[in-house]
C-alpha cells in the first residue's frame, strides 16, 4: 500500500478478532482507522466523522450490513464513500451487493489471505472505482466453508419473508427511540422511504401529545422488560394506530419491538355501522309517523270527498272544502317526504334518462328562481338508471331549493352527470357493490356548512333555517329516496366556500322506457260486495261510507284474523277484499295468503299509509291485484276498485306497479 494516500477508514463488524486485525493492518500504513461493533454505533460515529472507505460485515445485531449500506447511501454527504461488504457467504453466492449501495465484496477467510483482498479493494478505491464502475468480488477463489454464516443468512431471509407478510407494522427500536428495523408494512404505514426511516427517531412519527405517551411506554419497557400496550389509539400520517411495545430478551437488551396496528379501517367500518344503525332507527320512526299521519289525513280526505260529492259547487262551503282538500294534499306531500327518508317511497321504477330528468328539473326550478344561474355539465354518453322519475325529481328539487337558500343574494349552481364505477367510492362511509354507477353532483356557491352541521343534515326535522322557513324534511327525504334506490349520497362543504352533494346510482343497460300520462276518469259506481279490512275504526267508518256512496255493499273486519274467518264463511258473496297491510294479530301479508288459500281466484286491493315499496311489493309479487296509498279521494278509490273488479288491475311481479299503481297518489 506504499504510495497510497492516507484514508479515513471505518470497519463495522461484530467479531472482535476481525476488528482487531483490520485495525492493526490498516493503521500500520498510516490510515486513520475507527471500528464499530454494530451498525447502530457506526451511525453514531458518522454523525461527526466522514470516512473515505467503510468495511461492513453483512450479519450484525441491531442494523445488519445491508440496511446500513442503504442508510449510508441515503446520506447526501456519503455519496462518494467507498463501501466494501465483508462476507464469505455473500461472496460465494455472488449477491447483488451493488443494489444496496456497496462497491465491492471481500470474502472472509484466513486473515493472511484477507489482507491481500483488502489491499486490492483499497487499490480499486484509490484509482477511482466508484459506484458507476462494476463492483468486484475478492477472495471467492480461496473460500473455505462458512456454513454457519450461510445458515444465518438463510434464517434471516426466512425471517424477513415472515415479517413482510404481517398486516401489522413491526419496528425494532433502541431504548433511545432510534429505528433499526422496519418491515414492509411499517414502511407503507409511515409513508417514509426505508433508507430515511432507519436510524431516525420513532418519536418523530407522532405529534406532541402522542410523542410523550410513546416516550413513556419506551421507558417502561426498558425498565420493566415487560410488554406495554397503549390504552387508546395514537395518530400519525392521518391514520390511527394501536401500539404495543415488547422487549427483546437477549444478552444485549438494547432494543425493543414496536407493533403498529392500523385501526383507521376498523374505525371507518364501525362508524359506517353506527351511522347505518342510527339512520335506520330514525327512518323506522319517520316511516311510522308518516303512516299514522296518512291514516289521519285519510279520514279528513274521505269526509271532504263525501261532502264535495253531495254538495252543489255553487254552495258557499264548496270552495272552502276544496281549500281544505288542498291542505290535505300538502300534508300528504310532507308525509311522502318522510316515507322517502324511510325508504318506503318508490312507486314506479323503470329505466330513465337521467340527463333529461336533470334538464327538466333545472328548467322548472329556474322559472321561479331566476336569480340563480344554473350550469349544466351533462355527459352525453350517460348510462341509463332504473328509478322512480318522480322521486328523483323530488331529490333534485330539494337539493336546488337547499342550495338557493344558501345563496340568498343569488349565485351559481353547477349540476354534473358522469359515468363512474365502484372504485370512485373507495374510502367512503359505505360499501358499494362492484359495478358501474352514474354520478350526479350538485355544487352551489353558497355559505357552506361546518362539520357539525354536515353530520346532521340528513336527519328529519333538522334545519338551520329560521322558524317557518323549513320543515327539516327536504334533505332527509333526499337521503331516504337515494338509499331506497340502492344508491349512495355524501356531501362536502366548507364555511364560505359552498357545498357539493354527490349522488351515486346504479347504472343499467336496459332501454329507456317512455310512458304517457293517464287521462283522469270520472267516478265509477258499482253494486258488488266488498270486504273492508282495517284495524282503525275511523278508517272502517270512512271507507264504508265512501264505498256505499258509490253503490257497493260493504262488510267490515277489524284485523287479519277476523277477515280470514269472515271470508271463509262468506267467500261466495264477496267480490273484492280491501285489505290494510299494517294490523295487529295478523298483518295484511299473512291474511292475504290465508284468504288466497281459501279462494285462489280472490281479488284483493291493498291499502296502506306506506307506499307501494316494501311489504306491499312483496304481497303484489304473490299475485295480489292492486295497491292504493292513503290518503286517497273518492275518484281515486273509484278508479282503483273498478280496475280490480273488471280484471284490469292485476299487478306484475317486481318493483313498482302497473297502470293501477300509477296516478293514485294523493
Amino acid at each position: 500500500m506504499h504510495g497510497m494516500k492516507k484514508k479515513k477508514i471505518l470497519v463495522v463488524d461484530n467479531h472482535p478478532i476481525i476488528l482487531e486485525y483490520m485495525s492493526k493492518f490498516l493503521s500500520k500504513d498510516g490510515h486513520e482507522v475507527r471500528t464499530s461493533e454494530d451498525g447502530l454505533h457506526a451511525l453514531d460515529l458518522l454523525e461527526h466523522w466522514r470516512p473515505d472507505i467503510i468495511f461492513v460485515d453483512l450479519i450484525m445485531p441491531n442494523i445488519d450490513g445491508k440496511k446500513l449500506c442503504q442508510i449510508i447511501r441515503a446520506m447526501p454527504e456519503m455519496q462518494d464513500t467507498y463501501l466494501i461488504i465483508l462476507s464469505a457467504a455473500a461472496a460465494e453466492e455472488q449477491i447483488d451487493f451493488r443494489a444496496i449501495g456497496a462497491n465491492a465484496c471481500i470474502a472472509k477467510g484466513p486473515l493472511d489471505k484477507m489482507g491481500q483482498y483488502v489491499v486490492a479493494a483499497l487499490h480499486d478505491a484509490e484509482h477511482g472505482r466508484s459506484r458507476d464502475v462494476p463492483g468486484r468480488i475478492f477472495g471467492v477463489e480461496n473460500l473455505y466453508s462458512r456454513q454457519i454464516t450461510k445458515e444465518l443468512l438463510t434464517i434471516w431471509k426466512h425471517f424477513e419473508v415472515v415479517l413482510g407478510s404481517l398486516s401489522e407494522g413491526i419496528l425494532e427500536i433502541t431504548s433511545g427511540g432510534r429505528i433499526v428495523y422496519a418491515n414492509p408494512t411499517a414502511i407503507s404505514l409511515t409513508g417514509i422511504p426505508e433508507e430515511r426511516l432507519l436510524a431516525s427517531s420513532v418519536l418523530g412519527l407522532f405529534d406532541a401529545r402522542d410523542k410523550a405517551l410513546v416516550r413513556e411506554m419506551i421507558d417502561r419497557v426498558a425498565a420493566e422488560a415487560n410488554m406495554v400496550a397503549a390504552d387508546s389509539p395514537v395518530k400519525f400520517n392521518d391514520r390511527e394506530f394501536m401500539i404495543k411495545l415488547l422487549p427483546i430478551r437477549d444478552d444485549m437488551k438494547r432494543t425493543l419491538i414496536m407493533v403498529l396496528e392500523d385501526v383507521s379501517e376498523h374505525r371507518r367500518i364501525e362508524a359506517q355501522f353506527h351511522h347505518a344503525q342510527r339512520m335506520e332507527a330514525v327512518g323506522t320512526l319517520a316511516g311510522g309517523i308518516a303512516h299514522d299521519f296518512n291514516n289521519l289525513l285519510m279520514v279528513i280526505q274521505g269526509n271532504i270527498s263525501l261532502m264535495l260529492y253531495e254538495l252543489d259547487p255553487k254552495h258557499p262551503f264548496y270552495d272552502r272544502l276544496r281549500s281544505i282538500e288542498k291542505q290535505v294534499q300538502s300534508g300528504s306531500r310532507l308525509t311522502a317526504q318522510l316515507l322517502g327518508y324511510a325508504r318506503k317511497g318508490r312507486y314506479e321504477v323503470r329505466p330513465i334518462d337521467l340527463n333529461q330528468l336533470v334538464e327538466e328539473a333545472c328548467e322548472t326550478f329556474n322559472r321561479t328562481r331566476k336569480e340563480i344561474l344554473i350550469h349544466q355539465e351533462l355527459s352525453r354518453d350517460l348510462c341509463a338508471i332504473e328509478a322512480d322519475a318522480g322521486q328523483l325529481e323530488q331529490v333534485l328539487m330539494n337539493l336546488f331549493v337547499n342550495a338557493a337558500d344558501a345563496m340568498a343574494g343569488g349565485g351559481s349552481l353547477i349540476v354534473r352527470t358522469v359515468n363512474t364505477d365502484h372504485h370512485a367510492m373507495k374510502g367512503k362511509l359505505y360499501n358499494p357493490k362492484p359495478g358501474n354507477y352514474v354520478l350526479i353532483t350538485v355544487t352551489d356557491s353558497g355559505t357552506g356548512m361546518d362539520k357539525k352541521t354536515m353530520a346532521r343534515i340528513f336527519e328529519p326535522f333538522f334545519t338551520t333555517k329560521e322558524m317557518g322557513r323549513g320543515t327539516g324534511l327536504g334533505l332527509a327525504s333526499v337521503y331516504g329516496i337515494v338509499k331506497g334506490h340502492g344508491g349512495f349520497i355524501d356531501v362536502d362543504s366548507q364555511k364560505g366556500k359552498g357545498t357539493t352533494f354527490r349522488i351515486y346510482l346504479t347504472a343499467t343497460d336496459k332501454p329507456v322506457a317512455r310512458n304517457g300520462a293517464e287521462a283522469p276518469e270520472p267516478i265509477k259506481r258499482g253494486s258488488e260486495t266488498i270486504l273492508l279490512v282495517d284495524d282503525e275504526q275511523m278508517m272502517l267508518d270512512i271507507g264504508r261510507d265512501l264505498l256505499q256512496t258509490m253503490g257497493y255493499r260493504v262488510i267490515t273486519a277489524r284485523d287479519g284474523e277476523e277477515a280470514v274467518e269472515v271470508y271463509r264463511g262468506r267467500s261466495e258473496e264477496i267480490d273484492l277484499v280491501l285489505l290494510d297491510i299494517v294490523m295487529p294479530k295478523m298483518g295484511g301479508g299473512q291474511a292475504y295468503d290465508c284468504i288466497k288459500s281459501i279462494n285462489p281466484a280472490v281479488k284483493v286491493l291493498l291499502l296502506s299509509g306506506f307506499s307501494i315499496d316494501g311489504e306491499a311489493t312483496q304481497i303484489l309479487s304473490r299475485g295480489c291485484n292492486g295497491f292504493i296509498q292513503k290518503p286517497f279521494n273518492l275518484e281515486q278509490l273509484s278508479r282503483s276498485v273498478k280496475s280490480v273488479l273488471t280484471g284490469n288491475g292485476v299487478q306484475k311481479k317486481g318493483n313498482g306497479g302497473t297502470g293501477l299503481a300509477r296516478g293514485i297518489r294523493a
